[in-house]
């Protein structure tokens, strides 16, 4: 990449929450041969970059933890765009709010780097809008002040003006500040601001992990140490925190602060964590299998060379959608085909839909093998009829058999395997055993087998205090016969149902919790 100059974007990551990220923010991670980042940037994020780009974490926590020199940062993105890298230098919340993103945009015009600037949703605005706290509201504020706390304002060398601060702006929005809370507190009051103002301070806003604590401003520092509250941590001060308990809704999600353990291979996560994040979970994805394709296999090549033969065919996954038509478009294309495309569900429909299949049926009840059979039993006659399935390697035999019975000729072929995923097992059983995981997801029976396959003596005694959520009776089966009940069934074999299910079950376990009775 030498032979060129590279570029350097400057991306605000936005407050915590990975999906707060700008569009153009996602596109540039997505294009990243480098991402030169902060700590506190969420895993999610950095999963947008390639899988070959470089991830290099610079610090930045905000407090008292190793961080690279902001001179070396700048050195550091100066260096790979002279590699002739596209870099992306991923900064919470905005890079240009107290994120020294000023300093990098100079070093690097100074050099003669190309570079952008993203702009992010800062902490000061996202953090207090997704805890129920507007910043201006005409009722409460018609002015808002953001200001840095990593200084203590009882230093001489201080430069902060807190008389004006604590006279000025109908709300104060504090960043950086929980090390110094008290000594703020105490200098804002002694400068002419109520010690009775409404004030909180919010950990880890806009994420699962969100704490907050309310108290009036003379309070707030001794209520946030009882509550042991950590870093990052906003402060809010001002009338508009009456208004938390009205505009408040993160609190009230089903799954609020709950950590999901997504069992799920990391090509099919995706749906799963966006409806438990939506529900206000904090999605763990650790997934249990990985999927290769087979596309050189001489059933598959005969049964594309032949699919003008076929009257239905027939996908039960989205996973097998994909590997067929990566297969056939290597091969002979799907031109030749005729059939009637059948899907088990509305996500395998989608897939094939995307993929330029047209879809004549999909179950409305079981989006499962039974489902399937009774569907297609009901809308032609199977007799006669020649089917193609392709499918797992290893998969129940009910639908192809029941098939058959009808009266139907059913070539199954072999389009992807599951594989066990490659898991750091010690870090899964001592996240169980310590308490940190929550809940269990599970969506297939290989999930199932790999995750117990997986922990040790310790863990399969801790991991009876999860919730246990499973996609489909087959799965709960799987769970049951590994000794692991599930506390809840997904009927519907879909992200948002098992999402759905698990807030139920967590209900449910806290109901009994209440009265006394939980197991």
């Amino acid at each position: 990449m030498s032979g060129r100059t590279g570029r350097v974007v400057l991306v605000g990551a936005g407050p915590g929450d990975p999906d707060l990220i700008t569009l153009r923010g996602a596109a540039a991670l997505r294009s990243a041969d480098a991402v030169v980042h902060d700590a506190l940037v969420s895993a999610g994020l950095l999963a947008l970059a390639p899988p070959e780009a470089q991830r290099i974490n610079v610090g930045k926590r905000g407090h008292d933890e190793p961080t690279l020199a902001q001179e070396e940062t700048n050195a550091l993105l100066v260096r790979l765009a002279q590699e002739g890298k596209t870099v992306v230098r991923l900064k919470g919340g905005d890079p240009f709010v107290f994120g020294r993103g000023g300093e990098e945009a100079s070093a690097l015009a100074r050099a003669g780097i190309p570079f952008e600037v993203v702009p992010g949703v800062s902490a000061a605005i996202g953090v207090p809008a997704l805890a129920g706290i507007p910043v201006t509201d005409r009722r409460h504020a018609a002015s808002f002040t953001v200001v840095t706390g990593h200084k203590d304002p009882l230093e001489p060398a201080a430069s902060m003006r807190w008389g004006e601060l604590a006279r000025g702006a109908d709300t104060l929005v504090i960043l950086m500040g929980l090390k110094n809370l008290e000594a703020i507190a105490e200098r804002l009051v002694a400068s002419g601001r109520t010690g009775r103002t409404p004030s909180a301070a919010i950990e880890w806003g806009t994420t699962p992990a969100q704490r907050v604590v309310e108290a009036p401003l003379a309070e707030l520092a001794a209520r946030v140490a009882q509550a042991g509250l950590k870093a990052p941590v906003t402060i809010v001060i001002g009338d508009v925190v009456r208004l938390r308990g009205e505009l408040a809704r993160a609190e009230r999600l089903p799954l609020a602060g709950l950590r999901v353990l997504v069992t799920r291979s990391e090509t099919q996560a995706g749906g799963l964590v966006t409806e438990l994040r939506r529900a206000g979970a904090e999605p763990l994805i650790v997934p249990m299998i990985q999927l290769a394709p087979l596309s050189a296999t001489p059933e598959l090549a005969a049964a594309i060379a032949g699919l003008s033969d076929y009257d239905v065919l027939l996908f039960t996954s989205a996973n097998a959608v994909r590997c067929f038509v990566a297969a056939a478009s290597a091969g002979k294309g799907l031109g030749a085909l005729r059939a009637r495309v059948v899907c088990v569900g509305p996500a395998t429909a989608r897939t094939a839909q995307e993929l330029g299949l047209a879809v004549h049926l999909v179950p409305t009840r079981r989006f499962d093998a039974e489902g399937l059979l009774e569907a297609l039993r009901l809308s032609f006659p199977l007799a006669g009829q020649r089917i193609l399935l392709p499918r797992a390697a290893a998969a129940r035999d009910l639908l192809p058999e029941g098939l058959r019975r009808a009266g139907a000729t059913v070539d199954v072929v072999a389009v992807y395997r599951t594989e066990a995923a490659k898991v750091d097992t010690a870090a899964l059983c001592a996240g169980l055993v310590r308490g940190e995981i929550d809940a269990l997801t599970f969506t297939s029976p290989s999930t199932v087998r790999h995750f117990m396959a997986c922990l040790d003596e310790a863990a399969r005694k801790a991991v009876r205090r999860c919730v246990v959520a499973a996609l489909g009776p087959v799965t709960a089966a799987a769970l049951r016969d590994a000794g692991l009940a599930p506390d809840v069934v997904a009927e519907r074999a879909q992200a948002g149902a098992l999402a759905q299910a698990l807030g139920e079950a967590v209900r449910l376990r806290a109901a009994r919790a209440a009265e006394g009775g939980e197991r």
